[in-house]
């Protein structure tokens, strides 16, 4: 048998990502005791990246206009969640990227802090898409987010990171997958959409848009969601929605290899090899024979492509 190249051989290169299932109360410091054994549950399986839920130090806010709760807001340096899961990430050697409400001067936006493995703080992403509909308020509270999409070179692996509605957009997923990102992650709150919309449940819309994220680019992608019925202050009978968990894991195919019920505190994990996610890339040759020269009405509003 002839001898093969030594450019045909790759070493293993395997990451162990997990997701993170909680329900979130109005208490932030029993949310982030709660976060915290989660994620030491996960770690003790091995996991390396570790993914919380979108804004897990309350309930979804959001649900509702007032502007008494942008009293939650905090910077990144004061930020309770952000400074207790740097020790965290330090302590267990895991990345975790950390939902927050930001305050930033005047402006207000919803933002992730990347935590690499040493509790270092690799930067920050801010929310690009901001949703505005029954149940889901979030222009009542955030500016539009001003960070790009971004990826990041943490201990584990390169990471870009989505927030929720974003998850709703390729061009979201492909920038990062462009950018360099190996993995895809999603910190999310959705549920049913609430009462006095007509009842939907977006359940299986949600997982598959994002499991078409991860098959178009060849590679995994992590979602992580809250769970349980939350109410609205201002009308606690008449506004709800119900956050219908089924948090999962997708592969680099846009397989399910990991998925939680709707209900209930869960830790999911995945491993893959991301020489063999960057070999499947490879061989598909969706980048090379993308045609960015075509795409000029992904630009615009209106589709209109002008020169």
């Amino acid at each position: 048998m002839p001898q093969q190249p030594e450019h045909f051989h790759h070493e293993p290169r395997l990451v162990t990502l997990a997701a993170i299932q909680m329900a979130c109360g109005w208490d932030v410091n029993a949310n982030i005791e709660k976060a915290e054994q989660l994620v030491r549950t996960a770690a003790a399986r091995g996991a390396q990246i570790i993914l919380l839920p979108e804004l897990f130090e309350t309930p979804y806010f959001c649900i509702e206009q007032d502007a008494r709760h942008l009293k939650l807001a905090r910077t990144v340096e004061d930020n309770p969640a952000v400074r207790h899961f740097s020790a965290v990430a330090r302590e267990l050697g895991v990345v975790l990227p950390i939902s927050f409400f930001e305050r930033a001067g005047l402006a207000y936006f919803n933002s992730v802090a990347i935590l690499d493995a040493d509790g270092s703080r690799l930067g920050i992403y801010r929310k690009s898409h901001i949703p505005n509909g029954p149940g889901y308020q979030e222009k009542s509270y955030f500016s539009p987010g001003n960070t790009g999409f971004k990826v990041w070179q943490s201990r584990h692996a390169r990471i870009g990171v989505g927030i929720c509605w974003d998850q709703w957009f390729p061009e979201a997923a492909r920038a990062m997958a462009l950018a360099g990102a190996e993995i895809l992650l999603y910190p999310t709150a959705i549920g049913t959409e609430p009462p006095p919309a007509l009842p939907v449940n977006s359940r299986d819309h949600w997982q598959r848009t994002q499991q078409g994220h991860a098959a178009a680019n060849l590679m995994p992608l992590v979602a992580a969601n809250r769970y349980g019925l939350e109410r609205s202050q201002q009308d606690p009978e008449g506004l709800y929605i119900r956050f219908y968990g089924s948090s999962f894991i997708a592969d680099a195919m846009g397989a399910k290899v990991a998925e939680a019920p709707e209900e209930g505190d869960a830790v999911l994990t995945a491993s893959f090899d991301l020489e063999q996610t960057a070999a499947a890339r490879d061989n598909w040759f969706v980048f090379r024979d993308r045609r960015p020269d075509l795409y000029g009405a992904l630009t615009s509003l209106d589709g209109i492509v002008r020169t």
